[in-house]
């Protein structure tokens, strides 16, 4: 297991997994194994729609369970404090514009760059381990760069690293 992947996250994003890691186990799994035990009740189980659902949602469950366990053990703290704000690094959020055809875009975009356990795009949050994330990550305040995307060559001027 000394080659298990580690999970760079912050502070706050391990408890958060802590936090689901607990509910889960405490209530979530408690609730699935009654949902299993009143199916067992309606009969004949090789056609009981709801036994297999629950039976299903339970594997689900404790594959979840194991996979937070795992991140949870292998989690690498990140400290603000620590990182250089001059490079683009993990926990720092980055604004940069789209260079098209040569010229910057009006529109900023900001990311914070965490690691894959914490990534939620939709509050601005990109892993480290995605095209763009790794295109910033080591670059600096202005720096122009070309990013490989899976829709194709994506250009950035990075205007600010906080």
């Amino acid at each position: 297991m000394a080659n298990e992947k580690q999970y760079p996250m912050t502070a706050e994003g391990k408890r958060k997994l802590e936090e689901e890691l607990v509910k889960l186990e405490t209530e979530t799994r408690k609730e699935i194994v009654e949902r299993i035990k009143i199916a067992r009740d309606f009969g004949d189980l090789s056609e009981n729609a709801e036994y297999d659902s629950a039976k299903e949602e339970q594997a689900f469950l404790e594959g979840r369970i194991s996979t937070l366990k795992s991140m949870i053990r292998n989690a690498v703290i990140i400290s603000e404090d620590e990182t250089d704000n001059s490079v683009v690094s993990l926990g720092k959020t980055v604004t940069f514009v789209e260079i098209i055809n040569g010229k910057p875009s009006t529109e900023e975009e900001s990311y914070t760059i965490v690691g894959s356990a914490e990534a939620d795009p939709m509050e601005f949050r990109i892993s480290n381990e995605s095209p763009i994330a790794k295109g910033l990550l080591g670059r600096g305040e202005g720096e122009e760069v070309a990013i490989q995307t899976p829709g194709g060559e994506m250009k950035v001027k990075i205007l600010s690293i906080k």
